[in-house]
Order: C-alpha cells, then structure tokens, then sequence
C-alpha cells in the first residue's frame, strides 16, 4: 500500500490525474464491498485524482460533484487506523493543496 500511495502522490504531482486515480484503484478495487474506513478513504482519494481529470478536461460541473465525494471520505482520515496513517495524511494535505492551487488560480 505504501508504494500505490506513494505512487499516487508523485503522479498528482506531475498533473497525471487519470493514472493517479488508477494507482490506488488497484488497491481499492478488490476491497470495494468493505465496510472499512481505510477502503473508503482509498474512495476519496480517488474520487479526488478523477476531480481533477475532469477539471483538466473542462468538465467542471461533473468535477464539483466528484470533489464532494472526496469531501465525503476525507473526513474518515480521522477515523482510520492504519500503519499507513501518515502517508494518508500526507496525501490529504497534498490534494486540499492542489484543490487551493486550481481553485485560486
């Protein structure tokens, strides 16, 4: 997990959205049925990388409602337990970021 959140980050980095979301899909997608905090913060995470594919494809209104999918699971950050705690921190803060950095732009 660690390496696919790590993955994840450096592709938003890079503005590579749509393979963002597919790093963490790989992850998600087998464990999607879960009742987990962990499974659906993967959720949000993802939803966040597809908001903004949809930006970057001047789909803005889709992108919104995506978004506030993602605004939904953030807050399960919180509430999840994992060894992986930091790096979703890490991956939180990185994408409020690059949100503020779109939408002040």
């Amino acid at each position: 997990m660690k390496h696919k959140i790590e993955s994840y980050l450096q592709l938003l980095s890079q503005e590579r959205y749509f393979e963002a979301h597919e790093a963490l899909e790989e992850a998600w997608f087998p464990r999607r049925f879960e009742e987990h905090n962990e499974v659906k913060l993967l959720k949000g995470l993802i939803n966040a990388a597809v908001s903004f594919e949809l930006a970057k494809r001047g789909r803005e209104k889709r992108s919104a409602q995506v978004w506030r999918n993602y605004l939904k699971y953030r807050t399960l950050l919180y509430k999840t337990a994992s060894p992986h705690y930091n790096l979703y921190h890490k991956a939180v803060r990185e994408v409020d970021k690059l949100y503020l950095q779109k939408v002040l732009a």
